[in-house]
This record gives C-alpha cells, sequence and structure tokens, in this order.
C-alpha cells in the first residue's frame, strides 16, 4: 500500500508577488550590521570601476607606445594593468571578509527569532503546520537568505553601477558604437519583468516541495518501528519517490526558465558586440576611429558581459530569497499565543505591540441550552478576577478547533465544574467526549471558545503564561522525551530543583529504572525515548510532572503504559503527592479512578455527573458501564 500525500496546505500561496517589499522586510534585522554591509558594497563598487581604468589603459598602450614603438612605455602600462588587477582582486577579497562575519549574524539572529516565535505559537498552530515546512524556514530558506545578502545584494548594485559606468565609457569613446550596444537593453527590460513572476511562482512551489519531503523523511524515520511493522517499507519508498520526482519536475521547470533567460540576455548583447566589431573595423579602415580606441571600446564591452549576463543568475537567486522571505514571515506573522487576550507581543524586529495595560476584552459565554457558542453573549472580565471558592472550577467553558468543519459540533459544550482545594478529581468519559482536550485548556495549550477557567480565584486568562506553568504541571497520555539525559528530561518540570526533589520524583513515579541505565541519571535517551519502554517513558513524563511540586496537577491517564505491579506501587506513592495539590485526573480503569477524592462523568462536551466512585456506580448507567468494561456511548469530536 501506498501512502499517497498531498503538497502541504499550511502556508498561503502568494498571489502577484513583488520580491522588492518581500525583501525590503528583511531590514529590521540586517539594520544592526549596515555600516559593515555598505563598506564591503563600496569595495566591491570600487573594484568593478577599477576594473573599467583596464580597456582605458589598454587604449593609452595600443595608441601609445605601441603606435610609437616604446618599449618603455609597454612595460610602464603592462605595470599599470598588473596594479589595477591586483587592486581589484584585493577589494573584492577584502569585502568577502567584512561581510562573512555580520551575515553569519544575521542568520543566526534570524533563526534565533524563529525558534523562539514556534515556543510562542498556539498548539493548534502546530497542529496545522507540517513539522518538515518549519524545519525547511529554519534552515534552507535562511541558508538561502544569507547567500542573497552575501552576493546577490550586493552585485545587484555593483553590476547596475558597472553598467552605468561602462556605458558612459563607451558612449564617450564612440557615441554611435555604444548605441548599438545598448539597443538589447529594451527587449532585456522585458524579458526580466516576465520572468521575475513565473520563476517566483516556481521557486515557491520548489520551496514548499522541499517541505513537504522532509516532513516524510522526518516522518519516516520517527515511525520506522511501524513501517517495518507491517512491512510498509516499499510504499513509503513509493511515496517518497512520488514527492521526489514532483520536486524534480518543479526544479526542472526552474531551469528551464533560467536557461531561456540566460540564452536570451547571453545572445542579445553578443549580437550587438558583433555588430559593433563590424561597424568599428569600417571605421577604423575609414580613419575615422582609432585602433587604440576600437581595442578599448571593445575591451570594454567584453568588460560588460559579466555584469549583463549575471543579470538571470541574481534574479534568479533574488526571486528564490523572496520567496524565502515570505515563507519566514507567513510563521513570523502568526499571531502568538498571549498572556492578556487581544494584545500583540511583539518577538521579531518592526512587529507592532497591542495593548498590555492589563484590560481584558470581553470573553464570552454559551447561554443556558444553546447548540454552540456562536450565539454567546458577552461577559466582562478583568485581570483578576475573584470568586468566593479557591480551588480549580471551570464555569461555562465552550470548546471548537479553529480547524473543525463549521458544521461540527463543538468539542465541549457549557462545562462548569469545580475542583475544590486540595481535592483530586477523576475525569471519566468515553472516547472521544473531550477529556483530553478539557485537559489542554487548564494550562492555556488551546483558549477556550467562551467560558472562563479560574484557578484559586483568578482567571487563568490574566495570569501571565510563566506563572501559569509554575501552578500548574501537566502528564500527557503520550510522554513526550527529548535527546537528553533521563534526569534532564525530568528536570525540565522544575529547573532549579536540586538532587533531593529529583530522587524524590522518580521515587513517585517509580522511574528507579534510570539508576541502572549505562550511565545512571546522566544516560542520554534517544530521539522521543524510543530506547526505553512505552511504561519506562510514561514514568518520566509523572516524575516530570511532580518535581515541581506544583498547586495544580493534570494528568492524562498517566498509568495506561503500566503493568499491574508496578501501576501499584506509582498509586501508592502517587497519593501522597496528590494530597497536597488540587488535581484533575483523566481516568480509564477504576484503579485510577480510585485515587481521586470524587468523580467527573464527561458525556457528549458536557459534565454528566459528579459523585465519589461508590454513588455513580449505584446512580449512573453510563457510568457503570465505562467502569465495567464496555465502551459507552460515544460523542464529541473524537480528539
Amino acid at each position: 500500500m501506498t501512502v499517497t500525500r498531498e503538497p502541504s496546505s499550511a502556508a498561503p500561496r502568494p498571489g502577484r508577488h513583488s520580491a522588492v517589499r518581500s525583501l525590503l522586510r528583511l531590514w529590521p534585522y540586517v539594520r544592526p550590521v549596515r555600516g559593515r554591509l555598505a563598506v564591503g558594497a563600496l569595495s566591491a563598487v570600487v573594484a568593478s570601476c577599477l576594473g573599467l581604468l583596464i580597456p582605458l589603459t589598454l587604449k593609452w598602450i595600443v595608441d601609445g607606445p605601441v603606435a610609437g614603438r616604446d618599449p618603455s612605455g609597454v612595460w610602464l602600462g603592462g605595470l599599470a594593468l598588473l596594479v589595477l588587477g591586483v587592486a581589484e582582486a584585493g577589494l573584492f577579497g577584502v569585502r568577502r571578509m567584512i561581510v562573512a562575519g555580520p551575515l553569519a549574524r544575521v542568520e543566526a539572529d534570524m533563526r534565533a527569532a524563529l525558534y523562539a516565535r514556534l515556543q510562542r505559537l498556539p498548539v493548534s498552530f502546530h497542529d496545522r503546520w507540517p513539522s518538515g515546512q518549519l524545519l525547511s524556514r529554519a534552515t534552507t530558506d535562511l541558508m538561502l537568505l544569507r547567500i542573497f545578502l552575501s552576493f546577490p545584494l550586493t552585485f545587484l548594485l555593483v553590476n547596475g553601477v558597472t553598467i552605468v559606468a561602462g556605458c558612459v565609457i563607451l558612449l564617450q569613446q564612440q557615441w554611435t558604437l555604444g548605441l548599438v550596444l545598448l539597443a538589447p537593453v529594451a527587449p532585456l527590460v522585458v524579458l526580466c519583468a516576465v520572468f521575475e513572476e513565473r520563476y517566483a511562482r516556481t521557486a515557491r512551489k520548489a520551496q514548499d516541495q522541499i517541505g513537504d519531503l522532509a516532513t516524510v523523511v522526518e516522518e519516516s524515520v520517527l515511525g520506522i518501528r511501524v513501517i517495518k511493522g507491517f512491512g510498509q517499507h516499499r510504499g513509503q519508498e513509493r511515496a517518497f519517490g512520488a514527492l521526489s520526482r514532483r520536486l524534480r519536475d518543479t526544479e526542472l521547470r526552474k531551469a528551464g526558465l533560467l536557461g531561456t533567460l540566460w540564452a536570451l540576455i547571453v545572445i542579445l548583447p553578443e549580437l550587438a558586440i558583433g555588430a559593433a566589431l563590424v561597424l568599428g573595423v569600417v571605421e577604423v579602415g575609414d580613419g575615422g576611429l582609432s585602433a587604440g580606441t576600437l581595442v578599448a571600446f571593445l575591451s570594454t564591452a567584453l568588460a560588460l558581459r559579466w555584469p549583463v549576463e549575471s543579470i538571470g543568475f541574481l534574479l534568479a537567486i533574488t526571486n528564490e530569497s523572496a520567496t524565502a522571505t515570505d515563507r519566514f514571515f507567513e510563521v513570523m506573522d502568526t499571531a502568538e499565543a498571549t498572556d492578556v487576550p487581544g494584545a500583540a507581543a511583539p518577538s521579531h524586529p518592526g512587529a507592532t505591540g497591542g495593548r498590555t495595560d492589563g484590560v481584558l476584552p470581553a470573553a464570552t459565554e454559551a447561554p443556558e441550552g444553546a447548540g454552540s457558542p456562536g450565539s454567546a453573549r458577552p461577559v466582562a472580565r478583568t485581570r483578576a478576577t475573584r470568586v468566593a471558592h479557591p480551588g480549580l472550577r471551570l464555569e461555562g467553558v465552550w470548546f471548537r478547533y479553529p480547524d473543525a468543519p463549521a458544521d461540527a459540533p463543538p468539542v465541549l459544550r457549557g462545562v462548569d465544574l469545580r475542583v475544590r482545594p486540595g481535592e483530586t478529581m477523576a475525569l471519566v468519559g468515553a472516547t472521544g467526549s473531550g477529556k483530553t482536550t478539557l485537559t489542554a485548556l487548564v494550562p492555556r495549550l488551546h483558549e477556550p471558545t467562551a467560558g472562563r477557567i479560574v484557578l484559586d480565584g483568578r482567571d487563568i486568562s490574566g495570569l501571565p503564561r510563566e506563572r501559569l506553568r509554575e501552578l500548574v504541571a501537566v502528564a500527557f497520555e503520550e510522554p513526550t522525551l527529548f535527546s537528553a539525559s533521563a534526569a534532564e528530561n525530568v528536570l525540565m518540570g522544575a529547573p532549579g530543583a536540586g538532587e533531593a526533589r529529583l530522587l524524590r520524583a522518580l521515587a513517585v513515579a517509580q522511574a528507579d529504572f534510570v539508576h541502572e541505565l549505562p550511565q545512571g541519571r546522566r544516560t542520554r535517551l534517544g530521539e522521543q525515548g524510543l530506547s526505553l519502554s512505552g511504561g519506562q517513558r510514561q514514568r518520566l513524563a509523572l516524575a516530570r510532572a511532580v518535581i515541581g511540586d506544583p498547586r495544580f496537577l493534570v494528568l492524562d491517564d498517566p498509568l495506561s503504559a503500566l503493568d499491574v505491579h508496578t501501576e501499584a506501587l506509582v498509586e501508592a506513592a502517587l497519593r501522597e503527592v496528590l494530597a497536597t495539590t488540587t488535581a484533575l485526573v483523566v481516568a480509564h480503569r477504576p484503579s485510577t479512578v480510585l485515587l481521586a477524592d470524587r468523580v467527573a462523568l464527561l458525556s457528549r462536551g458536557r459534565i454528566a455527573a459528579v459523585g465519589t466512585h461508590h454513588e455513580l456506580l449505584h446512580t449512573n448507567r453510563e457510568y457503570a458501564s465505562l467502569m465495567s468494561g464496555p465502551a459507552g456511548p460515544e460523542g464529541g469530536d473524537p480528539r
């Protein structure tokens, strides 16, 4: 079976493309090094202009020492040519040394800004964007921008100045022949205008396809066990081959466009030079032009070949860089999750911030019995909304995923729930009832569509995210570990924790197995911790959640991968932690439910019942069915 992958649609496709407008957005990043870049560009301009003095020196040699049979003058002229050549090469070398360091800094700054923005963007953004698309923006696109700033940006200026200066020299030497050489200018301008739009579209398509290809490679590496387990390596190879061929075809179209432009850019000036040569020889024969002038004229024309012929190459890189810039700012322009709803926190140069005066916009709360939050009425909120009861409260919480179809029902529908201080509340429900979604709202991994969540009397929308994450610790059903040591993975839950707290957290989670690893707690785990078993990963994730002694603890079925014996040990140790914190625990098994003081039954996006485990067993048929084994009624969004 071949897995068919369509090109990513995470990023918007451009309409009318303006390379200049796109590239101007790089200025905030380039501004700190503008002085070094200006000096580098000036040295390149001077070097190029020195190159134009070589034909004039040749004219002097031919019409002077050569015509007068003066050997000493020829040697002097040769020395002058040598000095000009060395000076030209030296200045180009100086330019390279001047700009290399600053441009590496620009690339590093942009990559750091992109990474920082990705860390602050909401989870819903990462749900929509393939990881390969983000990876290609952080690597290939930024490398292309560094190349553009290093070479095309400078040489578009240098070559422009060289062409203008060369044309002035040509017209001064023999204006009639100069006009012949300038004849191709108008056709070349038209060709470049047509080429720019077509090449920009093709370049954008290729860059997006590179991102899609990177996504496939990453998925194949991370999912290698599934691929091998189901014998799907050939299917994956076919899917990869199809995307590779698609990218190859796009690159060939790019090469065809560039080849056509370059051929025309080369042919038209060559024809003009040929015509000028014929006319110049005729004038020399008629005595209207000196041989030295013709040599200087043709040498100047030949010196302008590279500046003219490189136009196609420079335009190609410029357009690719413009699309790379667009792709970079598609991420940077995405609104990040802010501590105050409606406020925009600038995180890259030139961004515009919103209000941060502490006044929150109105929230929405669905009226009783409403079918969706679309008919919600506004409820005013302030930064520090106080209520009579501390603990955790969910008040009229609605939630719909931003990318859900318009006719899809909300995942959560007016959830009202109170967890008392120091109480452990188990959250039980059928698959798809919205349990995981609800737990993700407490640490603000998603924002409620309507309603509010209150911790100890404060609306979480008014809490700085850093403070919220200090108060609330989470452990997810699918544990994520990083390519770091076992201790570093656990200490992510409390970076300042000492040895004693680390050992205590490992003991609570029954994760003492780390001491038996080859290098103990310092053993580096493989990517996503795949060198460990599922139960071991889950225990490390639980240790990470409890190490910080959080005031609120949100656990999404934290013991699902444990065997019965280990589960019993973890539960016994976990009771001590739960006794000192306010906890919301998603549970599927009676053994986990028994850790809780009370149980809330979530059914079809609503809280259907709240009570103790034994009360609900006797009074609620759906709960009794869930606890006895058979799956209960399902409803809601399957996320």
